[in-house]
């Protein structure tokens, strides 16, 4: 099934490829598809941002449609980032900034009190009838500095355990236990009921 993937963050797509290709889907990107946009996220939640950019999309193509909205909520920060994960600090800020912006207002907090999530919210639509929402959320903590070169944005200092962060594994490891990938596990569950 052709599936169009409803974001332009190209670490997105191709995580998104990577995990829906064994899945049986021809997943193509809105650059693959020669779409220009740039979508209002404008929800108070990531279930409503992902549900706002599939239907824009799918309002566009026809198509069906996948669009997830994730991010990072820190305990001690009353779950901020949250839904401006991507921006905050600022639009101007690198990943890398934002990571330094993170590490600096935990400055000093205890390891019990750094818990951390990422949270990703799939929405997928297939046509006009059906439509599916499914969150996944991966549990961890805030490291101390940075570790690892892999994954993306909040990915080297998002720790599973003292020696492992998220930016640590293969690409093929973490797409297997990652927020994004339980999210799919359980669309790909719903879709196998039909």
């Amino acid at each position: 099934m052709k599936l169009i993937i409803a974001t332009n963050n190209k670490h997105k797509v191709r995580e998104l490829k990577s995990i829906l290709a064994p899945r049986g889907y021809e997943a193509v990107s809105l650059a693959d598809e020669n779409i220009s946009v740039e979508i209002t996220e404008d929800g108070d939640t990531f279930e409503e941002n992902a549900r706002i950019k599939a239907e824009f999309v799918y309002g566009l193509t026809h198509t069906p449609v996948i669009a997830d909205d994730s991010g990072l909520e820190v305990e001690f920060l009353g779950g901020a980032p949250g839904i401006y994960s991507a921006r905050y600090g600022g639009e101007d800020l690198t990943d890398t900034d934002r990571n330094d912006l993170l590490l600096e207002e935990l400055s000093g907090v205890e390891p019990e009190l750094r818990g951390a999530k990422f949270v990703c919210a799939v929405y997928f639509i297939k046509d006009d009838e059906e439509q599916y929402c499914f969150t996944g959320e991966l549990a961890g903590y805030i490291g101390t500095e940075p570790l690892g070169d892999g994954g993306f944005g909040y990915d080297p200092i998002f720790m599973l355990d003292e020696d492992t962060s998220l930016a640590t594994l293969p690409e093929e490891e973490k797409n297997q236990l990652s927020h994004r990938a339980k999210a799919l596990k359980q669309l790909e569950e719903e879709l196998r009921k039909q």
